[in-house]
């Protein structure tokens, strides 16, 4: 862009403030334009050439036009700042007036009842349903099956759980279901407490502090059967007990399981030599008759009966006699075939 200054100066661009300063007239030649300046003619010469050559006019006319210029900028200016505010005020408008103009109501269309409707979509089944298959099949299984796995719950977990919480943990709607509800508060398992249900073992003991309280009440013994339920480490409470020697846990021979009993610290006592040299001193009989005859009048039953076998084996030796074994069918002549294309099934054909 060619500035103000590197653009040359025609004459119609210095005629207006020639004439307000007073510096020449406008002069007609033939009809050309011409300008007297100072007397001179500036016909053969630049209007800015003569002025140059007159050095007390020159800065004069050089102020002028920079004066006269930036008199046109700042209109300029006014002019740019005048329409920024004339648009700023129209956009404003424009957007008051959508604010405040409220959307026409929609045209309510109503459906027609006709045969011609778009098909349905088809249902969309849940991908969960193998779960929900799965609770259905719980829900209408018989009640003490669903009764066990309320049990189960209460066991396993040893907390008390409200009948959404069952519900939840183990779908059995024990809230929706009467039979369910009745059996569960009835079960000896279960403890009802009015919202809550949780586990009732037969010994309310929960830890081994109070295992070992209980065993020492039972100087005859309590069977181990009766304290699996207590709390989930009952047992591993139990080895710790006998390797402490606290309790002594013995195996019934009657009902072959185990018996715990107290090992009270008050009980051992320490036995002179001479009665233990005397009580191993003391020969059993060797004849296993003579054994249950002592066992049975000191009120214990024996566990053999020596005299029946030994009639028994006197007898004809029952016990070691050999079973007769079946005579094997053979096929005979009047056996009617049925597969006689198989030969090799009928080699034992008696002849």
């Amino acid at each position: 862009m060619v500035g103000l200054a590197d653009r040359p100066i025609r004459w119609r661009d210095c005629a207006p403030m020639m004439v307000r300063l007073g510096l020449g007239k406008p002069g007609n030649r033939k009809g050309r334009s011409s300008w007297l300046i100072d007397g001179a003619s500036s016909r053969g010469d630049h209007p800015v050439d003569v002025l140059t050559r007159q050095s007390k006019f020159g800065k004069e006319v050089t102020g002028a036009l920079m004066g006269s210029l930036q008199e046109s900028l700042n209109r300029f200016k006014k002019q740019q700042e005048k329409c920024q505010s004339t648009l700023k005020s129209i956009a404003a408008d424009s957007k008051t007036t959508i604010k405040t103009t409220a959307p026409p109501a929609p045209r309510v269309v109503p459906r027609a009842n006709t045969s011609t409707d778009l098909p349905s979509l088809p249902i969309k089944f849940s991908n969960d349903t193998e779960r929900l298959q799965h609770i259905n099949r719980i829900r209408i299984s018989p009640v003490s099956s669903q009764i066990k796995r309320v049990v189960d719950l209460l066991f396993k977990s040893r907390q008390s759980f409200t009948a959404e919480q069952i519900n939840e943990a183990c779908y059995v709607d024990v809230k929706g279901n009467r039979a369910v509800f009745e059996s569960l508060t009835k079960n000896p398992k279960v403890s009802y407490e009015g919202k809550r249900f949780s586990y009732k073992s037969k010994h309310n003991v929960r830890d081994q502090k109070e295992l070992l309280r209980l065993v020492r009440t039972f100087a005859e013994g309590i069977a181990v059967a009766d304290l699996k339920d207590a709390y989930p480490t009952v047992m591993e409470d139990l080895q710790a007990l006998k390797a402490a020697r606290q309790i002594w846990l013995l195996s019934n021979f009657d009902s072959q399981e185990d018996i715990a009993y107290p090992n009270d610290p008050r009980v051992p006592i320490k036995v002179d030599d001479e009665l233990k040299q005397l009580f191993r001193s003391i020969e059993l009989p060797r004849d296993m008759l003579d054994i249950e005859r002592d066992l049975q009048k000191n009120g214990m039953k024996p566990a053999t009966n020596t005299a029946k076998r030994r009639v028994m084996a006197q007898n004809g030796n029952i016990y070691n006699k050999p079973k007769q074994k079946k005579k094997k069918t053979e096929i005979s002549k009047r056996t009617k075939l049925t597969n006689a294309h198989l030969p090799e099934l009928f080699r034992n054909l008696n002849g």
